[in-house]
């Protein structure tokens, strides 16, 4: 049986991690056990000893986080991905060209993108997932239920960044949009505090944020707590992200590769 195309594409990306992977697994198991010791335990310790728990319904700091931190994580292992990379392989390396001279097509070179991008975003989140529970932030089991919407969450911002980065010239324009658009998210949409604390007017923005749609579902599924909407209602936005965000980058790398 002949392997899909996209997989094709998939194959070549997971033959140059092959010879790099070291670099990228030293940090994938060092920033949750960072993240988690420094805000969970650290400045955790004085959340705790404060009002901090008649705020986030009565859990220990570190519980309310490491959800948090595991959604924020997908956001930005899968834009990392799915930015300069793109990049690199649309000007600088111009991997791109050499792809579409084969037979697989942008469509082929989409979707083994989005396929080598899940996989990256699932073993990173599968041991963030691992240091969660070996801090005791989570149980074993709602911990590896988490990582489904967890992975949602990230495969809602990859398509569309990659879409942002086909339509830039330079890294001035990624930088700007993780300057802008991802650290912000990463600060206000609910992974360290909820959002109702923030000023009445900004709130409704982070409604609008898909990481704050996949902080409340990640959450809620680890530690067995109601969401504020409907986890219908957010798997929806964050799948209506997914989707809306394949076809612009399939379309807009058309723009950009073929001429």
């Amino acid at each position: 049986m002949a392997t899909p195309a996209p997989l094709r594409y998939f194959e070549s990306r997971a033959r140059v991690y092959r010879h790099v992977w070291r670099g990228s697994v030293i940090s994938t198991f060092l920033n949750p056990v960072l993240y988690l010791a420094a805000m969970g335990l650290g400045l955790g310790t004085l959340v705790d000893e404060g009002s901090g728990r008649e705020i986030i319904n009565n859990l220990s700091y570190l519980e309310y986080l490491a959800p948090g931190l595991l959604a924020a994580t997908a956001m930005q292992t899968t834009a990392g991905d799915s930015s300069f990379p793109v990049m690199a392989g649309i000007k600088w390396v111009r991997s791109y060209e050499a792809t579409l001279a084969s037979p697989l097509t942008i469509r082929d070179l989409t979707l083994g993108h989005f396929s080598w991008v899940l996989a990256r975003a699932t073993f990173s989140l599968a041991v963030f997932v691992g240091v969660m529970a070996a801090f005791g932030a989570v149980d074993v089991v709602p911990g590896v239920a988490a990582l489904g919407p967890a992975i949602l969450t990230g495969m809602a911002f990859g398509p569309p960044i990659t879409a942002m980065t086909a339509r830039m010239q330079d890294a001035q324009g990624i930088a700007a949009m993780f300057r802008f658009g991802i650290i912000p998210m990463f600060l206000f949409s609910g992974t360290f505090f909820p959002i109702e604390q923030l000023p009445n007017w900004l709130e409704p923005v982070a409604w609008l944020t898909p990481l704050w749609h996949g902080v409340e579902l990640t959450r809620g599924v680890a530690l067995g707590i109601d969401t504020t909407w409907s986890p219908l209602i957010h798997v929806a936005y964050l799948a209506a992200w997914m989707i809306a965000g394949t076809f612009a980058a399939v379309y807009f790398l058309r723009k950009r590769m073929v001429t």
